[in-house]
């Protein structure tokens, strides 16, 4: 006869008087083996009793079930403790402008600023403001820039139309050789989450970003 303690999953009330699943607390689970193991000494066939060997084997069965749940619940508290933690790195974070990547232009107190990204020097680099549609509203020449992350800065004074969507793309040329670019938009992290085990930031532009998002803090 093999035991099985997990025929049944009973409600159990523990020392603290918390309620516990018996069917995953390894105490619980621990006790109703031996039960059932005493039971079965003392009913066993006297003409076939359980073997040392048999015995043996289901001590080795409920030990591994005990140890697994043990474990899962090691990991289960691990990563509520991550979580939460991540989500305390990510307040520190709320009120700090980021760049990531998107060519939306953050216009305030009467500047609109973004970024870029080149993979090599350039003798030359423009930026255009443009509207959601396209049209370009103004020109920046930044001249020359060396490879890699950089901000610019665009005087929104004269402009006189709605800012909330103005956008902005990039042309990088190292003399006649246009090169690759990379547009970055600024924006302020207004709060901080935890979502499936990944921080999450909302930005003030609407966007929800994960923390490796972040391509640099200004």
């Amino acid at each position: 006869m093999i035991l099985n303690s997990a025929t049944s999953a009973p409600t159990v009330t523990d020392a603290t008087g918390t309620k516990a699943n018996a069917g995953t607390d390894p105490a619980a689970a621990q006790d109703r083996f031996l039960k059932l193991l005493v039971a079965q000494l003392n009913n066993q066939d006297p003409m076939n009793p359980l073997d040392n060997a048999q015995m043996t084997s289901q001590i080795a069965q409920i030990n591994t079930v005990t140890g697994i749940q043990q474990l899962n619940q090691t990991m289960q508290s691990m990563a509520e403790q991550f979580n939460s933690l991540q989500v305390m790195q990510g307040t520190a974070l709320i009120g700090r402008n980021v760049m990531t990547d998107g060519s939306s232009l953050a216009v305030a107190d009467k500047a609109g600023k973004g970024g870029f990204e080149i993979p090599s020097a350039a003798t030359n680099v423009k930026i255009e403001v443009t509207t959601a549609g396209g049209q370009v509203v103004d020109t920046i020449d930044l001249g020359a820039k060396a490879a890699g992350r950089h901000t610019f800065e665009w005087d929104a004074s004269k402009y006189t139309g709605t800012t909330d969507a103005l956008q902005f793309r990039v042309t990088a040329v190292n003399g006649s050789t246009k090169l690759s670019s990379t547009p970055l938009a600024l924006s302020k992290v207004t709060a901080a989450g935890a979502e499936d085990g990944q921080l999450k930031l909302t930005l003030a532009n609407g966007k929800t970003i994960t923390y490796s998002q972040i391509k640099a803090l200004v």
